[in-house]
């Protein structure tokens, strides 16, 4: 808003005006490109995942996943969320990973008694989506 005030009492109107077309365009721009390379990786997810892909993964990353949340019982949802979780961003699609992980949070939360304060496995969990290990960057191929 002061930008434009400023436009219009410097006379800068037409190229503040020029500006934001143009900004609006690079965004579609990139919005359409990034859309484009997540609907294919998004696809090739759901393969994945009907092929029985992740949930090899899963099972492969299951001893692992019950050392570093050693709270969390080998039955509970909580875990299915996690590793689905890790496994969609070792493919690099944060996007796709996020709606598991938050899944695996509310979990987490009604495995620590729906307490405010987070539990070790919260915790965990966290600084492991985070500083998740990618293997296929499908953004930096974007």
């Amino acid at each position: 808003l002061i930008g434009l005030v400023f436009a219009g009492i410097n006379g800068t109107m037409k190229d503040v005006n020029e500006a934001m077309f143009q900004g609006a365009k690079e965004a579609v721009t990139i919005s359409i490109g990034l859309i484009s390379v997540l609907v294919f990786w998004l696809g090739l997810m759901k393969i994945a995942e009907q092929s029985g892909l992740l949930s090899f993964f899963a099972h492969l990353f299951r001893p692992i996943a019950k050392k570093i949340f050693p709270e969390v019982p080998s039955d509970h949802p909580a875990l299915g969320y996690i590793l689905s979780n890790m496994v969609a961003n070792m493919f690099g699609l944060g996007n796709a990973a996020t709606p598991l992980g938050i899944k695996a949070m509310e979990q987490l939360k009604k495995l620590n008694g729906q307490k405010d304060e987070p539990s070790r496995s919260m915790i965990t969990f966290v600084a492991l989506n985070t500083a998740s290990v990618t293997l296929i960057p499908a953004t930096v191929i974007s």
